[in-house]
């Protein structure tokens, strides 16, 4: 089960707010807790909503815009959106997409913006041969009408950073300093990154050293376990106790998303464990 068999691409995200954040009712954390709905996609949207709400957690993310009312209108929200449906392999590295990418982020980002949907998530595209100085030139020329369009809607596009030894092989934005010359580069407080943890420890480690340097450009986590994309729990080699003390010692106050593909038999009592790992 691969995530690329369920995402159609985007992603909403709220960005780092380092400020004394407001303490939630049910946690410590001065973040909240999201789930990413392609983990749980044998589950019917209305299901997995209620299992949110049993559990504390403020957000389903990863949804199509048809899918946007079954949650909001419980009282959750939608901290990321999906984006155009070309997916991950076809991005803004490749000039040839930047008609097409327009015209699905200006049909989804002023409905995000009404819906209250903070950010929407984008992708590099494979880098197909494409050396990196070209293919961040070629992000920046067709992100930025739309990174202003956001501006406008008070809307952020979030990229995802994807490692690209395991998962998302000849991915292009797979390395913490790529993904920061790319927000440097756009020079948008309305364009950032979304820093996957599973990810990152397989392209880099030294993930809470990596996130303290580069806290400025990062606006929201995704969950996993290393090594599998599992749990989050005693078998893998990520302490993620330590990794949510250290946000919540920088004040960040977006959300974390859990993306684990679940083992366990009973898959709401393994994101259980994972929302309690996640509270600190």
């Amino acid at each position: 089960m691969e995530r690329r068999d369920f995402i159609k691409l985007g992603a909403v995200t709220p960005v780092f707010s380092y400020c004394t954040p407001e303490k939630k009712s049910s946690y410590n954390n001065s973040f909240q807790h999201s789930i990413c709905r392609w983990c749980y996609s044998n589950t019917p949207l209305e299901e997995l909503a209620d299992h949110a709400l049993d559990l504390g957690i403020h957000s389903i993310e990863l949804l199509d815009p048809d899918e946007w009312d079954t949650v909001l209108s419980r009282g959750l929200q939608c901290a990321v959106s999906n984006g155009s449906p070309l997916g991950i392999t076809e991005g803004f590295n490749n000039p040839d997409n930047h008609s097409r990418l327009l015209n699905d982020y200006k049909n989804i980002i002023p409905a995000a913006a009404e819906k209250g949907i903070p950010n929407i998530i984008c992708f590099s595209g494979n880098a197909n041969g494409l050396p990196e100085d070209k293919g961040l030139e070629n992000c920046a020329i067709g992100l930025e009408p739309i990174v202003k369009m956001a501006e406008k809607y008070n809307v952020k596009i979030i990229m995802e950073l994807l490692n690209s030894k395991v998962d998302h092989h000849d991915y292009q934005c797979d390395n913490t300093p790529w993904g920061v010359a790319l927000v440097e580069k756009l020079s948008s407080p309305n364009f950032k990154l979304l820093y996957d943890i599973y990810h990152m420890q397989i392209m880099e480690g030294d993930i809470i050293s990596t996130i303290k340097t580069n806290k400025e450009y990062i606006t929201h986590f995704h969950t996993g376990g290393v090594p599998g994309r599992n749990e989050i729990d005693e078998t893998q080699e990520l302490n993620y106790k330590a990794i949510m003390e250290a946000l919540v010692d920088l004040g960040f106050s977006g959300f974390v998303a859990q993306e684990f593909i679940p083992t366990w038999k009973k898959p709401f009592k393994a994101l259980e464990k994972a929302i309690n790992i996640c509270t600190v």
